[in-house]
């Protein structure tokens, strides 16, 4: 039998000092009321029924006091919610004594009930805010003293706002160290007042000359609602003072979400909050009609695009969601992560196994029939790939044709397959083998028409493994040096949540084998990515931290593509998706395909053959459709 733990209610003093009290109020507060009402003289009648009744009061005022929660309550960081409580509680005591004096027919007059009811609030309120009040004094008296000592951290808040001011009240109540002394918003009308004591001193123009004036140590961006390019300029003006900046996550529609800000939440500034942009907003509907109820496989289930994939999915609610990847580890955290958010709301399979095993992918769709399948397992890494093509082949061509083979013979309504900015004029073979993955998925369209195929194309992900800032980051920690290829080299980024979704949206587009390509904005600079993440490592570039350059790596570009010249984009009904009019030109693809191939350079022969038959066959169907 399971034991099970439970946490006893301590009686402290200071609840027993304020049960008495809130008791004690009730029969005060009735005395007082008539003897007001009646202007000092309480007729004998009067007095009779009170001695009668008087017990009633603490009674009553107990239970409700309790029921209510008066005495759970930590009043010494209490609401304007619980204060409001306070009001209605002594409502509810005043209704129910009336109640019950009317049925002993020992009446007063009403009048003498709504005093009553105004002097129990008065009283109850009194004690409580006097309490907060000199806790609030105790407070202050402890953070000078720790001032004094030149110990305490002096914290500028960024946004007066709802979240600015939960930031102030965690800073009074549960802090010590950091002292909240100013704060700017960039709405005029606060510049006079004050929250919670804490002055509004201008708007984020005044950022600089506040920190050096009022020896700011460290700034808080409070504005977790703001627009990405208004937090993007805030961290830019706090950067170029010396004091540390610290934000709340930023994601639009967190106070209707989750209402508490705690100070837990406050984090570094990270390299997604200067290049990341604005949330995706989804087509909701769109997505939920193709998912909910829904079986739903996801190959590479524990890469960085797989592994934010599935989690976008399970709050679609699918009748079972299919994790597949080759290794464990990261299959498996993720597995846990869903376990400990959804529980069994969940339907979560986890199986290991690889996209090359066509009996594996066989047994997968025999027993569980995905009707939607992403397919994010890959090769992903382009030096790694030079010096492995037949395995890039292996894994990201033939590993994508037996995926899309199998869903169209058990039936599959969509298969999706991550593409990539480098299958664009690749001059590597990762690129050249993903761009063949396209070719081919896109031709099973004819065999499958069943099936609804389609390939998403974009580029590099902040943060993904393997990419080039969590490189950075791990140079400046252990080697205190970072290594770029070439001062002049650009490449396209958007967050993992972002591409995530904006992959789930362009599925519900899906008709008939269409390619589609995402908004990924302005390409940036690496060298200009490895500066900025030396500064919010609090290192000066080329100074404390040297940047070298090494070259470009083998099968590197300068510049990434979205698409060919012979190509063009048209729009969907979403600002940041875009499908691609493809070349469907017999000639011109058998050229392209023999450009891609001696990018390979397939050494084995029977390896060579089966590219070139199935290349063969691929060109014959997409130049039929």
């Amino acid at each position: 039998m399971e034991n099970k733990k439970t946490t006893k209610r301590r009686i402290t003093p200071k609840k027993i000092v304020l049960l008495v009290y809130d008791i004690a109020t009730t029969i005060i507060a009735a005395l007082i009321a008539l003897f007001i009402y009646y202007e000092g003289t309480i007729p004998d009648i009067i007095i009779e029924n009170f001695k009668n009744s008087w017990f009633l009061y603490p009674i009553i005022g107990a239970i409700i006091f309790y029921l209510l929660g008066f005495f759970d309550q930590m009043w010494a960081f209490a609401s304007a919610a619980q204060y409001i409580m306070v009001a209605t509680g002594a409502l509810v005591d005043t209704i129910v004594m009336v109640l019950v004096l009317q049925l002993l027919d020992l009446r007063f007059a009403y009048v003498a009930y709504f005093l009553y009811w105004f002097i129990l609030t008065m009283m109850l309120l009194l004690i409580r805010i006097t309490y907060r009040w000199y806790s609030h004094f105790q407070y202050k008296k402890r953070q000078k003293d720790i001032d004094t000592e030149n110990n305490s951290i002096r914290v500028l808040i960024v946004g007066g706002g709802r979240a600015g001011s939960q930031i102030i009240s965690e800073l009074h109540n549960r802090q010590v160290i950091r002292v909240p002394i100013a704060i700017v918003d960039d709405n005029p009308l606060t510049h006079t007042y004050k929250n919670q004591g804490v002055p509004v001193l201008g708007d984020r123009n005044d950022i600089p000359k506040l920190v050096k004036d009022l020896n700011i140590d460290e700034i808080i961006i409070a504005i977790p609602s703001a627009d990405r390019k208004t937090i993007q300029e805030i961290i830019q003006i706090a950067r170029k003072t010396a004091a540390n900046v610290k934000m709340l996550p930023y994601f639009a529609g967190v106070l209707e979400e989750d209402t508490s800000i705690q100070l837990s939440d406050i984090r570094e500034v990270d390299i997604e909050d200067l290049l990341g942009r604005d949330p995706v907003k989804l087509e909701l509907d769109g997505i939920d009609a193709y998912l909910k109820n829904k079986a739903v496989l996801v190959t590479g289930g524990g890469g960085s695009i797989g592994s934010e994939i599935a989690r976008q999915i399970a709050k679609f609610k699918p009748s079972v969601l299919i994790l597949f990847d080759i290794y464990e580890n990261n299959v498996y955290e993720l597995q846990q992560e869903l376990k400990a958010k959804y529980g069994t709301n969940l339907n979560l399979q986890v199986l290991i196994g690889s996209v090359r095993d066509k009996q594996r992918l066989e047994e997968i769709f025999a027993k569980w029939k995905p009707s939607v399948v992403f397919h994010a397992a890959a090769h992903k890494h382009v030096p790694l790939m030079e010096d492995s093509p037949e395995d890039a082949v292996k894994n990201n061509l033939f590993g994508t044709y037996n995926v899309g083979r199998t869903a169209g013979k058990y039936g599959s309504r969509r298969m999706v397959l991550i593409s990539t900015d480098k299958a664009v004029n690749p001059t590597n073979v990762m690129g050249a083998t993903k761009r063949l993955a396209e070719m081919v998925m896109l031709s099973l369209n004819s065999i499958y028409p069943n099936t609804i195929y389609s390939a998403v194309r974009f580029g590099n992900v902040l943060g993904s493994s393997g990419s080039v800032i969590p490189l950075f980051k791990k140079q400046i920690r252990e080697e205190h040096q970072v290594t770029v290829t070439h001062p002049e080299i650009e490449r396209y980024f958007m967050t993992i949540p972002e591409a995530s979704r904006l992959v789930l949206q362009a599925a519900s587009y899906a008709k008939d084998g269409e390619i589609f390509v995402l908004d990924m904005g302005e390409p940036v600079k690496i060298l200009d990515l490895a500066i900025e993440l030396i500064s919010l490592s609090g290192y000066e570039p080329y100074v404390d931290i040297p940047i070298d350059f090494v070259g470009l790596r083998p099968g590197e570009k300068m510049y990434e593509e979205l698409y060919l010249d012979q190509e063009s984009l048209d729009h969907t009904a979403h600002e940041k998706i875009f499908t691609l009019s493809q070349n469907e030109d017999c000639e011109s693809l058998k050229q392209e395909v023999a450009h891609l191939l001696d990018i390979i350079k397939i050494h084995n022969p029977k390896l060579n053959q089966k590219v070139q038959q199935l290349m063969n066959d691929t060109i014959k169907l997409i130049s039929n459709n």
